[in-house]
């Protein structure tokens, strides 16, 4: 008997966190900094995203996927709610520094939004890479009466 149990596919979510986390950080680095050097390294830790990204879709079905991307779709749209009233009036209803809050809400709007794109993108690839179906008919070698000469 071996000693690792197995766990069903798709149940590590590791990567998909890591991924919303380098872009939360990303977004953060790159909306606040105006350097050269800090950009470069936001744009780094995105594409450490992308990649962390990529590979749980990777890992999981497509329409695991496919569920990712719809709840990470409405993630962004409730927090895109947050921009429309304001990040400064947030940040003087939460609790808190004001500055926090409103950092805070920037990251999980850059982290959103990436994660969101990222995994219909690869969705679509995805999609996109699958073989089309095939009719029955012409694998049992039937033609049909309107087939051309």
């Amino acid at each position: 008997m071996p000693d690792v149990i197995s766990t069903p596919r798709g149940t590590d979510r590791f990567r998909l966190a890591a991924a919303l986390a380098c872009f939360a950080v990303a977004g953060v680095a790159n909306a606040t900094v105006d350097g050269l050097a800090l950009t470069l390294a936001a744009t780094a830790v995105a594409v450490v995203g992308v990649y962390a990204l990529a590979r749980h879709a990777e890992s999981i079905s497509r329409r695991a996927l496919a569920r990712t991307a719809l709840a990470l779709w409405f993630a962004f749209l409730a927090t895109a709610v947050g921009h429309a009233v304001g990040l400064e009036t947030l940040g003087a209803v939460a609790p808190g520094p004001a500055a926090a809050t409103v950092v805070a809400v920037a990251a999980v709007t850059w982290a959103t939004l990436l994660a969101a794109a990222g995994t219909t993108l690869f969705l679509g690839l995805r999609e996109y890479g699958s073989p089309a179906p095939a009719d029955d008919a012409v694998l049992e070698g039937e033609t049909s009466d309107y087939s051309s000469p």
